[in-house]
C-alpha cells in the first residue's frame, strides 16, 4: 500500500523559509517523478513544482526563484524549499507521484504565513 507521509510545515513570518519532506513507501520511487502540490483556503490543489526520475525540475511560475524541488532515491523522500514566503500563500503542502492515477493523497503539511 502506498503511502506518502508529508513534515516540515508551520508558522513562519512574511520573508521566512521552511523545507517541506515527503517520505514515500510502498512505490518504486526512484523511476516516479514526484510533484509538490498546494492546496489554499477555499482553493482547488494545485501543482507548484516537479522532478523527474532524471532530477530535472519544473516550477509554477508564481514560485519561480523561490521554491526548490529536489529529491534522495535512497531515503524514498521528495523536498520542497521555500523561501520569500508571502501571507496570502498559506497553504496545505501535499506531496504525489504526477500520474494521472494517483496514489491516495496523504494528511499534507500545513503552511501558515503570519507575522
Amino acid at each position: 500500500q502506498v503511502q506518502l507521509v508529508e513534515s516540515g510545515g508551520g508558522l513562519v513570518q512574511p520573508g521566512g523559509s521552511l523545507r517541506l519532506s515527503c517520505a514515500a513507501s510502498g512505490i518504486i520511487f526512484s523511476i516516479n517523478a514526484m510533484g509538490w502540490y498546494r492546496q489554499a483556503p477555499g482553493k482547488q490543489r494545485e501543482l507548484v513544482a516537479d522532478i523527474t526520475s532524471y532530477s530535472i525540475t519544473h516550477y509554477a511560475d508564481s514560485v519561480k526563484a523561490r521554491f526548490t524541488i529536489s529529491r534522495d532515491n535512497a531515503k524514498n523522500t521528495v523536498y520542497l524549499q521555500i523561501n520569500n514566503l508571502k501571507p496570502e500563500k498559506t497553504a496545505v503542502y501535499y506531496c504525489n507521484t504526477l500520474a494521472a492515477v494517483k496514489p491516495s493523497w496523504g494528511q499534507g503539511t500545513r503552511v501558515t504565513v503570519s507575522s
